[in-house]
């Protein structure tokens, strides 16, 4: 749960940077779905 919230408040994190970063992000997110 806990590790949820985190990559929740990174997300929002990830927002706010550049596209490119966004673009990571959503990269990671499809890593951690696996």
């Amino acid at each position: 749960m806990a590790k949820s919230q985190d990559a929740k408040k990174n997300v929002k994190k990830e927002s706010t940077k550049t596209a490119k970063e966004k673009k990571e992000e959503k990269r990671e997110k499809k890593a951690n779905k696996k």
